[in-house]
């Protein structure tokens, strides 16, 4: 079993994929990444498999970016950079491609690269009191690697909203915007997904696998030029001076140099 995610089969064939590294709010260390891309090649392998329930455990479902990955990233050569793109770009894709339908249940909080899990399920259903963020702007970075797919689920208009400002935003403004389908109470969690997973399991499984290839097909695959463009965003906004200034402010535990109250004096 992996290290960083455990992975649970029911008899009727429902996978769930759980991030395991709650203490840590489930952010995406290199091993978790490793570990999220060799599941999703599994159970897209496993004929006993009908459905895949993502999920994760305490408080949040997840955080972005492991600290110590991101940090490293800012002594990293260009080679090492590169294959840490790959590595993340690679997770999300392999879950993008899964052919079995992928539920998100978020229990708590996801910024980030946690967004960018969202965005690879077919659908998600929050918990009301669930928050969000794409932080990335804060720190001097972009949402790049994640990008296509939050595209490809929110839509470009829907996008502009959240993608660049950082700012919070609720579960309801979340499905408003199409990254999740529903909010519920949280005691009403495991109802909502499982109201997800069921009607799946009256379905013929390949029927189930081609329609979602199609549906990636007709909507315009993310495929290896779009994904390496992404990754080639994500490098150069890590190797840019705002990038060094914003991490070194995060970690240094003060202000970035460009941080205002967002207040008008006017």
């Amino acid at each position: 079993m992996a290290e960083t995610v455990s992975l649970n089969v029911d008899g009727r064939g429902v996978a769930t994929l759980r991030l395991c590294r709650g203490a840590q709010h489930n952010a995406l260390s290199a091993q978790m990444m490793d570990d999220l891309a060799a599941m999703a090649h599994r159970l897209g392998r496993d004929p006993a498999v009908r459905v895949v329930v993502l999920a994760a455990e305490g408080e949040s479902f997840c955080a972005g970016a492991d600290l110590g990955w991101m940090q490293a990233q800012t002594t990293a050569d260009s080679a090492g950079r590169l294959r840490e793109a790959q590595r993340l770009s690679g997770m999300l894709q392999a879950l993008d491609t899964l052919p079995k339908p992928l539920v998100g249940c978020v229990q708590g909080s996801a910024y980030g690269g946690g967004l960018g899990l969202l965005s690879v399920c077919d659908v998600a259903v929050a918990t009301e009191n669930a928050r969000f963020a794409f932080t990335e702007t804060r720190l001097g970075l972009i949402p790049a690697t994640i990008g296509p797919y939050v595209v490809a689920r929110m839509g470009a208009a829907m996008a502009r909203r959240v993608f660049m400002s950082a700012r919070r935003f609720t579960a309801a403004e979340a499905v408003a915007l199409g990254l999740v389908a529903r909010a519920v109470q949280s005691e009403g969690l495991g109802a909502a997904v499982e109201a997800e997973v069921a009607p799946y399991l009256a379905c013929a499984p390949g029927a189930v696998a081609d329609a979602k290839a199609l549906l990636r097909r007709l909507a315009g695959p993310i495929d290896a030029p779009l994904i390496a463009e992404s990754m080639e965003a994500l490098i150069a906004r890590w190797e840019s001076p705002e990038a060094a200034e914003g991490l070194a402010a995060f970690f240094g535990r003060r202000p970035a140099p460009w941080a205002t109250d967002g207040r008008s004096d006017g």
